[in-house]
This record gives C-alpha cells, structure tokens and sequence, in this order.
C-alpha cells in the first residue's frame, strides 16, 4: 500500500528529484515490513490437535467431567473436584495427573 501511495505523490505532488527518493523509501519499507512479518509467522511452530491440549490444567468437575476451551471432556486419572494438568489424550478422554492447589 506505501508504495502505491510512494508512486501517486512522486508523479503528482513531490517536485522531481525527491520522486524517486520517496518511491525507493516507500520500496525498502514495504521489504522490510513483509521480511519482519514473515519472520514473526516462523519464530515458533503451530500446535494443533492434540499436541495442544497436553500441559493445559483442567478442573474436574462433580462427575468426572472437564471443561477445556469450551469442550468437555471425560477425565482419567483425577477425582470430582481436583485440578490436573493433561499428559496425554485416550480417544476422548483426557489423561491427567493431578495438580497441588
């Protein structure tokens, strides 16, 4: 977008020699801003699936249910009431361990 707006004000508003300046500069942001932000898309890796859920702490409800981003899921390995944190998923059941208070 900088540069198109570089290029309308270089042949319509800025005297001549600072058209091309201002056309190089617009180019040299639009690079960097397009390098930094494929730069920040990279610096670390997307976590989908079930690779997401696993380290999360849950609170187990009275009947063995959790409640995890909106879902809910069936709880293995802590009772009504404790909190646990997710070291796997077993089909649709959460395997936890159990978290101090």
């Amino acid at each position: 977008m900088a540069i198109v707006v570089a290029i309308l004000l270089a042949v319509f508003v800025v005297p001549a020699p600072w058209g091309p300046v201002l056309v190089g500069v617009a180019a040299a942001y639009e690079v960097g801003s397009t390098w930094a932000g494929w730069r920040w898309s990279r610096s670390r890796r997307n976590v989908v699936g079930p690779a997401a859920l696993v380290g999360r702490v849950v609170q187990v409800d009275a009947e063995g249910w959790a409640r995890l981003d909106g879902e809910r899921w069936q709880v293995r390995g802590a009772g009504p009431g404790e909190r646990g944190r997710v070291v796997a998923l077993d089909g649709l059941t959460l395997v936890v361990e159990r978290v101090q208070p």
